[in-house]
């Protein structure tokens, strides 16, 4: 071997070893060990702590924005993340009835009653589907039991009940004409505060 070919040998087999972007670099996208050095660049991991975007307030913006299938969309984003807590099934169950799906708002609402039966927001959506059923009595009553949980702290809370007491009291007494449909307010836990999300 020339002296020429034993020196280009050499400075290559140098650089191959102090050069992070090569041969070590390789050897650890094959699985193999990397070499370690101060200068080297890793991106960084997924924190899965985090959650990321809250499926809960960006469907109650949906909701209030009137989008209600992308709301629901995202409360059950919500409950994967979660699980199925209370505030979660309040929102699952005012989403359906926004939609019109009677039966499954009231399924759910009960369900997040039972988890927690002085939750108020599940209280009232609950009774705005008995009386959007016609189940006037019922909801009469879930509207006093939400009431009286809030302690009439919630305006739309306490127009639901003057409502529900008004058409339970034409039925009752035999009212003359039927009107339309009282407006009905769906509510929510805020930060402290119940948010009026939509009126029927």
């Amino acid at each position: 071997m020339t002296k020429t070919a034993l020196g280009l040998a050499l400075i290559v087999t140098l650089a191959a070893c102090g050069n992070t972007g090569g041969f070590g670099a390789v050897s650890n996208l094959l699985g193999g060990p990397s070499i370690a050095t101060g200068d080297k660049t890793f991106a960084p991991g997924v924190d899965r702590a985090r959650g990321g975007i809250d499926g809960l307030m960006v469907g109650h913006r949906l909701m209030a924005s009137g989008e209600y299938e992308l709301a629901l969309k995202s409360y059950l984003r919500a409950a994967s993340q979660q699980g199925a807590n209370v505030d979660v099934l309040s929102a699952l169950g005012s989403a359906n009835l926004a939609l019109g799906r009677l039966g499954q708002a009231e399924q759910i609402l009960r369900r997040a009653i039972e988890q927690d039966p002085s939750f108020v927001p599940a209280q009232n959506n609950l009774g705005v589907v008995l009386m959007e059923a016609g189940k006037i009595g019922e909801a009469r009553v879930v509207f006093q039991r939400a009431y009286a949980l809030d302690s009439g702290k919630t305006d739309e809370i306490r127009e639901n009940l003057k409502q529900a007491i008004a058409t339970s009291e034409k039925t009752i007494y035999g009212g003359s004409e039927v009107a339309q449909k009282p407006a009905m307010a769906l509510v929510r836990r805020g930060q402290g505060n119940y948010v009026l999300l939509s009126q029927f």
